[in-house]
């Protein structure tokens, strides 16, 4: 069988698999979080999905075909909820501690004492709720979920913030989730943390924030990638970038090409 792939995440843990650059040739789509258009797969027989989000899968028209969708097992799974849970930490604590001073000169920036701060996880599913737990073992943590809360909610969660993390789904309700208004409401100086999807964050509001010099920002995820955007230009001190790297480690590596090929043979056996 021959895959198609729109992701470099596996590269070098698939390397015995036969791959073409050809749509038309492919009889498995092996997709990261871009989409595709499924009318160019006439002769596909099975998508792949290397990760969770479900956004970019052509469901409808999978179903027409009959063309089987298959995620990593739970097992896998699991390592991407920890393991984005546990980048996000990082990339908070990586802003939260952006200002401590400078080593030329010799200078000591006085910081408010971190258990003091204010932590808002905005959706509260595998890894939001990973994330809240983690950190309040050293903020405050306050949260916000639409299952749970009312929209009206929101503003006065953000207004106490001093840092926000983002972590609902794409989905057209939630293209620009985090628009002009809602930053407005955001403190001075706090920071936005995203590892879920860019599209979620109004990529032109967050340029103002950023040019104003008011908020500040790291991200993991990106309107489109690579992300050679306008946002790059205040890389890496009031936006820190990373290449959408918050879930990759080893073990979901090995564990997404074990169920990949696993999937293969299903296929094949089918």
């Amino acid at each position: 069988m021959k895959m198609w792939t729109n992701t470099k995440t596996l590269e070098g843990f698939v390397d015995d698999l036969l791959f073409t650059e050809s749509p038309s040739e492919a009889d498995i789509a092996v997709l990261g979080s871009k989409s595709i258009k499924i009318k160019d797969f006439p002769n596909l027989k099975g998508i792949f999905r290397v990760g969770v989000g479900s956004d970019n899968i052509p469901f409808e028209e999978a179903k027409q075909r009959n063309i089987k969708v298959a995620f990593p097992k739970q097992k896998t799974i699991e390592y991407i909820f920890e393991e984005t849970a546990n980048f996000t930490c990082f990339l908070i604590f990586k802003m939260m501690y952006s200002d401590i001073g400078t080593i030329e000169p010799w200078k000591k920036t006085p910081r408010e004492f971190l258990g003091n701060k204010n932590l808002l996880v905005i959706g509260q599913g595998n890894i939001g709720k990973r994330v809240s737990n983690k950190m309040s073992h050293f903020l405050n943590v306050v949260t916000y979920d639409e299952r749970y809360n009312k929209i009206s909610d929101l503003k006065s969660k953000m207004q106490i913030a001093d840092c926000v993390s983002l972590h609902i789904p794409y989905t057209e309700n939630n293209k620009n989730f985090i628009d002009s208004e809602k930053m407005s409401w955001m403190k001075n100086g706090s920071s936005l943390i995203n590892t879920s999807r860019g599209a979620i964050v109004s990529e032109d509001s967050l340029e103002k924030e950023l040019e104003n010099n008011r908020l500040k920002a790291a991200f993991d995820v990106f309107w489109k990638e690579p992300y050679e955007g306008k946002l790059k230009k205040y890389y890496p001190n009031i936006f820190y970038m990373t290449p959408h790297v918050s879930s990759t480690n080893k073990e979901f590596l090995c564990g997404s090409s074990k169920d990949l090929k696993m999937f293969i043979k299903e296929i094949e056996n089918a």
